[in-house]
């Protein structure tokens, strides 16, 4: 793949439609390779790309299969670009364990939407990646935003209670709740639910009743958490700082379109607050600092894997450890001193 920075940043930029969706797609594409040399091309890319980046509103969606998440992200993006956003959609889907390989269906889900000029959808492969979310989602936002794009849904994998990554790379982070979600016991142990701006129950059309004693129970878990999203106690100053925002609970049918209004109400809510007392550029602060640490770790990491003396070693010592003949921590211990790394104690 040869993909010139300069030539892909103008398309992206100041293309047609056309050309612009064919530039973005190559750019991602880009991103997501694993060659040596397309990592210094996107690294240039992205490095372009950047003072044009950081306008849009990056929403993270999640919530267990079968909760209607597409369907509630079509229905959410028609609704938006019928009032003047264009919206992009960065759809994580689960890859297999034995083949690799994923099924990249969300186009094929969100008919509608995908054949919308003002919207761009992405499938991305999880790749194996925790946290519901691909490897390079937080670079193809960018290039989302860079192009235009004001609205970003980042729909996860959503396998569970592991869906948090999202919600360190996006500015609000939307946890999607079925109505017979379970008992008051149940949402608390949710870990991800204290992570959630905004919870909303889908398919509240299909048992209104059920949806109705589920906003009740969730809201009563959120009461419990209690902290999320205020200020340290102690701090006069940061007790004085505006409203802060407190997590909601709400009901929609995202197939029927009920409930969008109030739903944007409260994004816009979100936003509102989150930037007058300055969270919103904090939580994007942090963002960009621990995903420079990510990929210094996942550099690290590869840097390790590709020493000489470690891929001459690493059969041996990890048949070792496999046999029980070698204790795991040793084993590492030696491997990263072949590496010329010490390890911590």
């Amino acid at each position: 793949m040869t993909l010139p920075a300069v030539a892909s940043t103008d398309a992206i930029l100041h293309g047609t439609p056309a050309a612009q969706r064919r530039a973005m797609a190559k750019a991602i594409t880009l991103l997501e390779s694993t060659r040596a040399d397309h990592r210094a091309q996107g690294d240039e890319l992205l490095t372009a790309l950047l003072p044009h980046t950081g306008q849009a509103l990056r929403l993270g969606i999640s919530g267990v299969p079968g909760v209607g998440k597409s369907t509630f992200i079509e229905t959410l993006g028609l609704y938006l670009i019928e009032r003047g956003h264009r919206v992009a959609v960065l759809a994580i889907d689960p890859s297999s364990t034995l083949s690799g390989g994923s099924i990249l269906g969300d186009k094929t889900r969100m008919e509608r939407l995908s054949l919308h000029e003002h919207a761009y959808i992405r499938p991305s492969p999880s790749s194996g990646t925790l946290g519901g979310v691909a490897e390079k989602t937080r670079e193809s936002m960018l290039v989302c935003e860079a192009a235009g794009y004001d609205v970003v849904l980042v729909e996860t994998v959503g396998v569970g209670q592991s869906e948090t990554a999202v919600s360190g790379m996006t500015d609000m982070f939307v946890l999607l709740q079925l109505p017979n979600a379970g008992d008051d016991l149940q949402a608390i142990k949710k870990g991800v639910m204290e992570l959630a701006d905004l919870v909303v129950i889908n398919k509240a059309d299909i048992d209104p009743a059920a949806a109705t004693r589920a906003r009740a129970q969730i809201q009563s878990a959120l009461r419990l958490f209690g902290l999320h999203g205020n200020p340290a106690r102690g701090d006069p100053h940061a007790e004085a700082a505006a409203a802060q925002w407190q997590p909601e609970v709400m009901q929609i049918s995202g197939l029927k379109g009920e409930g969008l209004d109030a739903f944007w109400s409260a994004v816009t809510r979100f936003r509102d607050v989150q930037t007058a007392n300055g969270r919103l550029a904090e939580r994007r602060q942090r963002q960009s600092l621990a995903w420079m640490w990510e990929r210094i770790d996942a550099g690290l990491k590869s840097a390790f894997r590709a020493h000489p003396g470690v891929r001459e070693a690493l059969a041996a010592t990890t048949g070792a450890v496999a046999q029980g003949q070698l204790p795991p921590s040793t084993a590492a211990r030696r491997l990263l001193a072949l590496a010329g790394m010490e390890a911590v104690r």
